[in-house]
Order: C-alpha cells, then structure tokens, then sequence
C-alpha cells in the first residue's frame, strides 16, 4: 500500500557555488545518496501546484500564520499518460511539517482536484489519504496554478535515517501548460549559481552539521519555491525570461 507520512523540521538555505561544494565535501562520509540519485547525480521533480481563484492558499501562507496547508501533484521527471505519481497535502504547524501523499494515477489525480470526482478501487492508493484529499478539493475550490520543477541532489544521513539533506537547483516555472505530461520548460526562478538547501530531521539537527553551516558561514533563511514565484508574478517580473524548452 503507498502512503508516504511524514513528520519533520525543515531548515532551508541558499547557497552560492563555494557554499554548495563545502557543504558536499562535508557531509559525504557521514550521508548516503539516496534512491533516486544513487550515483550522486541529479534528478527532476515536477510539481503542480494547486489554489484558489484569488490564490487563498500561497497569500495565506505568505503571511506566515502558524498553520499553513497546500496541495502539489508530484512526478519524478516527466510523466506519461497513465503514469502513477504522487497526491500530497502538505501542512506546517508550529515550525513542524507534515506531508501525506498516496500514489495516484494521473488522470485520476486530474479528476480529483479539477472534478472533485473520487476515484474508486485504486490498487495502491490509501484509503485515509484519499479521502483526506477529497475533503481538501471540497473544502478549497483549488485548480492547477503553477507548474514547478528543478534539478535535485538527495542524501540521507548514513547513521541516522531521519535525517534529509537536500540540494536544488535549475527551478523553473511556468503559469501556463499547466499538466505534469506536457514537459519540463519554464523561466528561472532563482539566479544561475545558486542552490537552495533543505535539512529535514526528526529533532534537532545534528551537532556535527551545525558546526559544518557555522564554519562555512551558512545562515538559515525563509524560502517557498511557490512563494517566491507567486510574489515575482504578482510583481510583474515573470515576463520577459528565458524560457527551458
């Protein structure tokens, strides 16, 4: 049965490239990569990201309240149709993040969050999570928003298998062609050379890793991939970049 709980902190970071390959060397004899970059290579996430018509969601959260929710269809690269890939709702309370996610299908996935039409008999889907997704698309009238992807290094910790440390790079994003199946284009979101780091652990972060972050000058920032594209959008600043095609 796939379902994916999860229960963490999560401290993000931006580094430029010195920071990036100190942070690399550093924790390579005590991290293991994981399943999905086993050589240490880089591998995509597509995201949808779903919200109100007035964007209820990302304004609220933005905000900084002490709950926060959202709903994101997920894929490892890009899928094809009739491909399975993951429904999540994540939640943030009191600096504590909670994510539960089921594979789904993805034309189910489609009905779900456009139709609010439940799928019946899935074979590898949770129950308990479906039908917390069924509540979410009928509580929040969401529709797809944005598209988001990037390039990500992954590694767990080598003694402790709570711990996550993540690198992410090459985001781009797109409000248009909004389906996981369409492919992976869309403007940059942050400058080149810069990567966003995610420490995700049970409890509090490793003595050894604070030390590495404090040696290499590395601070603790605030960072949403969906909020800084939707503060940029409201800006006006996502015309006239680049585009991946």
């Amino acid at each position: 049965m796939a379902i994916e709980v999860f229960n963490r902190y999560e401290t993000k970071f931006l580094l430029d490239r010195i920071q990036y390959e100190a942070m690399k060397k550093a924790i390579a004899d005590r991290t293991v990569p994981d399943r999905y970059c086993a050589d240490g290579s880089f591998y995509t996430i597509c995201n949808i990201y779903y919200d109100t018509p007035d964007n209820e969601l990302i304004r609220r959260s933005l905000s900084k309240p002490t709950y926060k929710e959202k709903l994101r269809l997920r894929s490892y690269g890009t899928p094809k149709p009739g491909t399975e890939v993951f429904l999540e709702i994540k939640k943030k309370y009191d600096h504590i993040v909670n994510k539960r996610r089921t594979v789904i299908g993805l034309e189910s996935a489609r009905m779900l969050t456009e139709h609010r039409i439940k799928p019946e008999h899935l074979a590898f889907a949770n129950e308990q999570v479906l039908n917390e997704l069924y509540y979410f698309v009928n509580t929040y009238p969401v529709q797809p928003k944005v598209y988001l992807a990037y390039d990500r290094q992954a590694y767990a910790g080598a003694e402790d298998s709570e711990l996550r440390i993540t690198f992410d790079t090459n985001i781009r994003t797109r409000r248009y062609d909004l389906g996981l199946e369409y492919g992976d284009y869309g403007r940059s979101l942050l400058n080149e050379g810069i990567w966003l780091m995610e420490i995700k652990c049970a409890g509090a972060m490793p003595l050894w890793l604070t030390r590495v972050l404090s040696e290499n000058g590395i601070h603790k920032t605030s960072f949403s991939k969906y909020g800084t594209e939707y503060k940029q959008y409201i800006s006006g600043k996502e015309t006239g970049v680049k585009i991946y095609a």
